[in-house]
């Protein structure tokens, strides 16, 4: 536990992404397994430890410290682990174990002794060592290490890519033994079975304007950016698999997805639901997510099928390292023979110039089903990740409203020391409703200023959340927008965030809910 605690402690405090490779590779070449092992799933998010809720850590803390006492250092410091990191009353002698063995420990408690267990430990750990328990219990770390970076740093001053990583990802387990031994030049690179594991998807960057004049349009397709979930199909002997972009299996979500194929095909779709192939808006697909079990009405009105992108295996061959108009051609003569009824081939563009690409985004885009476009480079490999220079997303323009903020609260990990989290709202006769919660799109500089006004205008407190003065304007950009039965004002936006702010504006310039409900939901 105490190396732990001081690789997260000096992780936070290194901004350099090289030195944070250097820090994370020095540990996994120095720290035996299984220790390493489930460090590097904490890391990666591939360990999933029996923590109990933030609220049943706060009651705990509030039992042994002040209760008011305890509400006015967190609000003060903004982040729970380090609060109960310096607020901890007690001090014990004890040893402090291994990382594994504490583990162990939680997996293995019942409810009633885990509570035991956690004052035990806070007891005996230095303060540096609560917080970090804290961070372990609560399941975020918020250090600044992506996954990717986790990696990166499994091989750093190895001969290994990244892409040999990511291929077997999925296929191999905490505390990662055959993983470390290959690294490390023990053993050799494990061997993973194709059928059981998610195959890391391949994603695609912002196109910028810059690139349509560096980027020649005849050596590129495009197709549509349908708006459902990214998924993976794999087909094995008579079965389906279904995972998500994170590689979640989501297979008994959509029961009605079946598959008659014996021979091993893994393929790269889009999620959506609607009939004949035709697509609902993306908040009907939102009825059927997250379903532990799924009633017939769902199957019924909102049945889902597949448009198909990309293939990245058939017949137990792996076809990630042809070009991508020959795996184009190899999917649609695979689709062609199957004759699957929820498998759909997504339509390609060729194009010649960039304005010709531009005129069919205008006429043929739907925007209650297409999130834009993708290009894609014709001779570009299966990558898994977002590798630069082989396929673009050329999305939506957003659309804006200005709103009024109503409601703001401290953010997380950088930002505990701001008021980060907003909340915003329009006219609705005399009162002002909230449309929308917000937390990025602004600028340091705009974190700043919105933070003052908070500060100054607050009027009302309810526990963690502020309620401000009405008189501070922001334009709020959104994807889309849908009537919604479990909302105040009726309407749910999607991906809101802060364009600008509008400290110009006053309040009864900005619009009435009635009005935006005409102006931005297509009846």
């Amino acid at each position: 536990m105490r190396e732990f605690s001081q690789l997260i402690n000096q992780l936070i405090l290194t901004r350099s992404r090289n030195r944070k490779i250097e820090l994370l590779n020095h540990y996994f070449k120095n720290t035996e397994n299984p220790d390493r092992g489930l460090v590097l799933a904490i890391l990666t998010g591939n360990l999933k430890i029996k923590n109990i809720s933030i609220s049943k850590i706060k009651e705990l803390i509030k039992k042994e410290v002040d209760p008011e006492l305890f509400d006015l250092s967190y609000d003060y410091v903004g982040d729970l682990a380090e609060t109960i990191a310096l607020i901890w009353p007690y001090k014990q002698k004890g040893k402090v174990p291994k990382l594994n063995f504490i583990i162990d420990e939680l997996e293995n408690s019942s409810t009633t002794n885990i509570t035991k267990l956690i004052k035990k430990y806070l007891s005996i750990f230095s303060e540096n060592e609560r917080w970090a328990f804290i961070k372990l219990l609560s399941g975020g770390l918020r250090i600044g290490v992506s996954t990717r970076l986790t990696k990166l740093s499994l091989i750093h001053n190895t001969t290994i890519e990244i892409s040999e990583i990511e291929q077997i990802w999925h296929g191999v387990v905490p505390p990662y033994n055959k993983l470390f031994n290959w690294i490390f030049g023990k053993d050799a690179k494990p061997e993973i079975e194709v059928e059981k594991v998610f195959h890391p998807l391949m994603l695609a960057h912002p196109i910028e304007k810059k690139d349509f004049n560096n980027l020649n349009p005849t050596e590129f397709f495009a197709e549509w950016k349908w708006d459902g979930i990214r998924v993976q199909l794999v087909l094995f002997n008579s079965k389906i698999r279904i995972f998500s972009r994170t590689g979640d299996d989501i297979s008994n979500t959509f029961p009605e997805i079946q598959n008659n194929e014996n021979d091993l095909v893994v393929l790269d779709g889009e999620l959506l639901v609607g009939n004949n192939f035709k697509p609902f808006k993306f908040n009907k697909l939102q009825q059927r997510l997250n379903r532990k079990k799924v009633s017939k009405n769902h199957l019924e009105n909102f049945p889902a099928f597949v448009k198909l992108y990309d293939i990245l295996f058939l017949k137990n061959k792996d076809l990630r390292s042809l070009d991508f108009s020959e795996r184009r051609n190899i999917l649609s003569e695979w689709h062609n023979k199957i004759q699957n009824r929820f498998f759909d081939l997504s339509e390609i563009f060729e194009f010649k110039t960039w304005e010709n690409l531009k005129n069919i985004k205008s006429k043929k885009l739907n925007k209650s089903v297409h999130e834009g476009l993708i290009i894609k480079r014709k001779t570009s490999s299966y990558i898994s990740g977002r590798p630069k220079g082989y396929w673009y997303k050329w999305k939506n323009d957003p659309l804006v409203v200005d709103a009024v903020m109503m409601y703001a609260q401290r953010g997380h990990g950088k930002r505990s020391s701001y008021y980060s989290d907003f909340t915003f709202g329009l006219w609705d006769q005399n009162n002002i409703v909230p449309i929308c919660k917000a937390y990025f799109g602004f600028s340091n500089e705009e974190l700043e200023i919105l933070d003052k006004f908070v500060r100054s205008n607050t009027i009302n407190k309810f526990g963690p959340v502020r309620e401000v003065e009405k008189k501070f304007v922001v334009e709020i950009a959104f994807d889309s927008v849908d009537f919604s039965k479990r909302h105040k004002s009726g309407v749910a936006l999607r991906f809101p965030r802060i364009k600008r702010l509008r400290r110009d504006k006053p309040i009864n310039e900005v619009i009435n809910i009635d009005l935006f409900k005409e102006n931005f939901i297509d009846n």
